[in-house]
């Protein structure tokens, strides 16, 4: 039988009249296992955390264990003003080095790219890199308007989530991304588990991606939703560039949310990746 086991990892605030000095550690989700394959990373995308990716990686835990993060600024992580890629890879570096690494890591969309920068800036660290519906490049759409939406919630309305949910819908309009955002949703304490002022300040480099210049060399996959503009056949040449070994396959019927919409043909893709490489 599966256990889920919350693990938050050192997360020390010292306060200064001078400055503040911290020590942090992600917040950390494992689902261990009695498999023995090397442990998966799962790291997730921009207003998301790792409980969203419990189902997936539960049953990707007969293989080995699963480890999920909630980046800085999502979940239970601890909330920064800085929220660079370089950040989110250190932090990715010190939870895999505090599991005695190196392991498989699984990214999507924002948690893509901090896979990614993770990779070619401390490739020791990673085996095998799945990249979900995201590319090493800067996009142009924002993620503002879903900041406002959030920000336009009446928390103290709020008794439930599909109290915030029937809100959301006015400026939100797929059901799908109402349900989503509201799993970071504190109802009890009628707070987001998200910083969306740092969010917000920080989407320019959100949206980025940085220069780097390096190369991973080790197996790649970029696994896209069908449906998707995420991964343009001109992404490739950069693609190429940084991971030169990277094999691409994309999953039917799916979009973005490539893991939620098609679950089973995700964990499929996954398995079949790890497991042949």
């Amino acid at each position: 039988m599966f256990h889920l086991i919350y693990i938050s990892l050192c997360t020390l605030l010292l306060n200064t009249d001078a400055a503040q000095y911290a020590t942090h550690m992600l917040n950390t989700l494992l689902t261990a296992s009695t498999g023995s394959a090397r442990p998966v990373l799962i790291v997730h995308g921009l207003y998301g955390s790792g409980r969203n990716w419990g189902v997936i990686a539960k049953r990707l835990s007969d293989r080995g264990p699963v480890v999920a993060v909630d980046q800085r600024n999502h979940g239970d992580s601890f909330w920064s003003d800085s929220h660079s890629y370089f950040d989110m890879a250190d932090d990715l570096a010190k939870v895999i080095e505090a599991q005695g690494g190196p392991v498989d890591v699984v990214g999507h969309s924002m948690g893509g790219k901090a896979s990614m920068v993770l990779a070619l800036t401390r490739p020791e660290l990673v085996e095998r890199l799945i990249v979900a519906d995201i590319a090493p490049v800067a996009y142009t759409h924002s993620q503002i308007q879903f900041i406002e939406a959030m920000r336009a919630v009446d928390l103290s309305q709020v008794e439930k989530r599909s109290d915030a949910s029937e809100q959301l819908k006015q400026l939100v309009d797929d059901a799908t991304l109402q349900a989503f955002f509201t799993q970071s949703l504190d109802v009890k304490g009628k707070k987001w588990k998200l910083n969306l002022d740092a969010l917000a300040a920080e989407m320019p480099k959100i949206l980025s991606f940085p220069e780097i210049d390096a190369s991973f060399d080790k197996p790649t996959l970029f696994l896209s939703g069908a449906l998707s503009e995420y991964v343009t056949p001109e992404a490739r040449p950069a693609i190429k560039r940084l991971f030169p070994t990277a094999r691409f396959a994309k999953i039917p019927g799916a979009g973005h949310w490539l893991h939620a919409e098609k679950p089973r043909e995700f964990e499929a893709s996954v398995r079949a990746f790890l497991d042949r490489v």
